[in-house]
């Protein structure tokens, strides 16, 4: 009797796009051969996890380089935290950190695709004009109104970051995913092509204990629909609880949400713990992306 593929494959999903990008610098990136492990770099002095540790230049390319020496494929640089209860920071703040850092990023690894975790058009524009590959939504085009418009007008790749003003869910799935459709349609209404779309859940964003638990047992309806899916877990809130220990010894936690991930269809892994995280996708990869 023949076994189908995604028998063969334990009834992984396998079902992921393959997509490859050659940026005008001459940074390339593939998707859909392994897992990509995208490296956090916060140059806040209030991130949840490790604000001000990395908030000058100096450290901050330092921290960089440690990462993509333990193998991270890209970086996010965020110049204002998203945390639960954040201050919202002024955009000439915001520039004034993370603009001398994608400078000096550029010219230290220049190998290296670099992403800006922002929801500001202004800030995304200027850090696209700085050397920027990849735009970090946490409002999914859903916050400022110009930001799709920068996304269309520069033609890069997007990360639509699920999210909502309020948990006022009816369905909390569906409406998940039409929440997203809605951001897709906006994208495309200002010129950003389906090849630039990848989705991401919003593990923490607008949901509690439980959702988040339902997002995770639910990832596949979300790489259903087509696109990259980037998954960020990483020492979240959700993973604290559940193991009552502190944001820095959660490691292990966050390497399970990522085998769960991978094995669902997510592409992507925005982490905290670089070397311990890629050698897990590693595994997980050998399993679910064999032939």
């Amino acid at each position: 009797m023949p076994i189908d593929k995604e028998t063969a494959t334990g009834g992984f999903n396998r079902k992921v796009p393959e997509r490859h990008y050659r940026f005008q610098d001459g940074v390339e990136l593939t998707l859909g051969r392994k897992t990509l492990i995208m490296g956090i770099l916060n140059v806040t002095p209030d991130s949840f996890s490790d604000g001000g540790r990395h908030d000058a230049v100096e450290t901050a390319v330092a921290h960089a380089r440690a990462m993509v020496a333990e193998g991270a494929d890209l970086i996010d640089i965020g110049g204002e935290s998203t945390r639960p209860g954040f201050t919202p920071v002024p955009l000439e703040e915001e520039l004034r950190r993370v603009l001398p850092v994608i400078r000096a990023l550029r010219s230290e690894l220049p190998h290296v695709a670099l992403s800006i975790d922002t929801y500001k058009a202004e800030t995304a524009r200027a850090a696209l004009e700085a050397g920027i590959h990849i735009l970090n939504d946490i409002w999914a085009l859903r916050g400022e109104s110009d930001m799709a418009k920068v996304a269309g007008e520069y033609g890069c790749p997007i990360i639509l970051n699920h999210n909502r003003p309020a948990r006022d869910y009816a369905d909390f799935v569906p409406d998940v995913i039409a929440d997203l459709k809605e951001s897709i349609a906006i994208g495309r209404e200002n010129g950003v092509t389906d090849e630039n779309i990848w989705l991401d859940p919003g593990i923490g964003f607008a949901k509690n204990y439980d959702e988040n638990l339902e997002m995770m047992a639910h990832l596949s309806t979300l790489c259903a629909l087509g696109y990259p899916v980037l998954l960020g877990t990483s020492r979240k809130r959700f993973i604290r609880d559940t193991l009552q220990l502190p944001v820095d010894e959660l490691a292990f936690g966050t390497a399970a949400t990522v085998t769960l991930g991978i094995a669902q269809g997510c592409q992507i892994m925005r982490v905290h713990d670089v070397r311990q995280i890629k050698q897990n996708a590693r595994m997980a990869d050998a399993i679910v992306y064999r032939s």
